[in-house]
């Protein structure tokens, strides 16, 4: 699957500043109408971008003629900054091969300036939230905004690709997850890296504890509660996931084993949608990260049974932990983390692990995770390779065991 690019360019000459710049207001060109990818990104852009370089940021659309209109309007303007293009595809790649006429050289014309945006999955679960969280700081540690890019499907296939589609050079990244590290890799012959070999560990960003929730409407209110009404009803029970291979599917089909109890498997399209689901008690159970959990728990839209953690967390002082339930041997977290593509060069790892250990370090990312149960990292590159290299045989093992296939 082709990576949708969206980045940043402007016109080449050799202008040289009279004064620093930006000493007055940018304009970035987007050569297509209001409401595309392209325009949304640079309007999702533009105000952050605004504050970093200090001076504002103002979006003109000037579309026509396949992006042409736009890039004419760029090579119109001085080559010194402070006109740019929001490029794409289609106006980097497709129409100059299409069109002879084409206002520039692709290859010698332009200047990119940077590809802006991956997370593997879809908004409002765990590893969005989490790259959401750290955004921000981890923008301002390293002097450049970061922007969150949702490339979804295929298990985090298609995200995956998209990292590894792009340049090794430490500006496209990938936020991981047990899903998409351990799991998806385990499951699928395809999957596009060697999880050892084919990504860049940067640094585990948070883990956060696995918690089994229910609609309200189920009469369970513990995990004794939830095995005796699943023994009762055989393959009755409907246990949402983020999708078939997910995290979440696996450390259900964990409980299953440890339990000896059948639940009927309902993958969903990430885990926003099976939450959405839950909470209208079209499924009855979910095991899903504490940080997509607690705000719903907390709204009372869905019912927090057990935590899989050593200890009770702060963010559901109330929720016990499956030990204190019975069931001592299910402690399980679930990690999230920055890679880059293998050949990412070692300063520029060691850049954003640095940059990673103080935008956690942050109130604003301290105080945001504390409140969903996240615990933050910040270990090191090599210390997160072995994390991931430990999560792929355990979750190979229970893959196994339970006979799962990719669908």
């Amino acid at each position: 699957m082709k990576r949708w690019l969206t980045v940043l360019c402007f016109a080449l000459a050799g202008t040289a500043w009279a004064q620093p710049y930006p000493s007055r207001p940018i304009r970035v060109i987007v050569p297509f109408v209001p409401g595309g990818n392209v325009d949304i990104t640079a309007r999702t852009v533009a105000p952050a971008l605004g504050d970093a370089l200090g001076q504002p940021v103002v979006v003109e659309n000037r579309p026509g003629a396949a992006g042409m209109v736009g890039a004419q309007a760029m090579m119109s303007s001085p080559a010194d900054g402070y006109t740019l293009m929001m490029g794409s595809n289609s106006s980097l790649a497709v129409a100059p091969n299409l069109y002879p006429s084409w206002p520039y050289d692709p290859i010698k014309g332009i200047a990119p300036i940077s590809n802006l945006a991956i997370t593997p999955f879809v908004p409002g679960g765990n590893v969005d939230i989490t790259a959401r969280t750290v955004a921000p700081a981890l923008g301002e540690a390293l002097g450049q905004p970061i922007v969150i890019e949702n490339r979804t499907g295929a298990a985090g296939m298609v995200g995956a690709q998209a990292l590894l589609a792009a340049p090794a050079d430490g500006h496209t990244l990938m936020m991981g997850s047990n899903s998409s590290l351990a799991v998806a890799p385990n499951l699928y012959p395809n999957w596009p890296y060697d999880p050892l070999k084919g990504i860049a560990p940067i640094s585990n960003l948070a883990v956060t504890p696995f918690v089994l929730v229910v609609k309200l409407a189920l009469p369970a209110q513990t995990v004794a509660d939830v095995i005796r009404l699943a023994k009762e009803k055989p393959g009755q029970l409907a246990m949402a996931s983020g999708g078939n291979g997910s995290s979440n599917h696996l450390v259900g089909e964990l409980f299953q084993m440890m339990t000896g109890v059948k639940l009927s498997h309902v993958p969903y399209k990430g885990t926003g949608a099976a939450l959405v689901d839950l909470a209208g008690g079209q499924v009855d159970l979910l095991f899903d990260q504490a940080s997509s959990t607690v705000p719903n728990v907390r709204g009372g839209k869905i019912r927090a049974i057990a935590v899989a953690s050593a200890g009770r967390q702060g963010a559901l002082p109330d929720t016990p932990t499956f030990a204190e339930a019975g069931l001592k041997d299910f402690q399980i977290d679930n990690f999230t983390g920055l890679v880059g593509p293998a050949g990412m060069p070692a300063e520029a790892i060691a850049k954003v692990h640095a940059a990673a250990v103080k935008a956690l370090a942050t109130p604003a990312v301290k105080e945001r995770f504390a409140s969903l149960g996240v615990q933050p990292v910040g270990n090191t590159p090599e210390q997160w390779g072995a994390e991931i290299r430990a999560d792929l045989a355990r979750w190979s093992q229970v893959i196994k065991a339970a006979g799962i296939k990719a669908e």
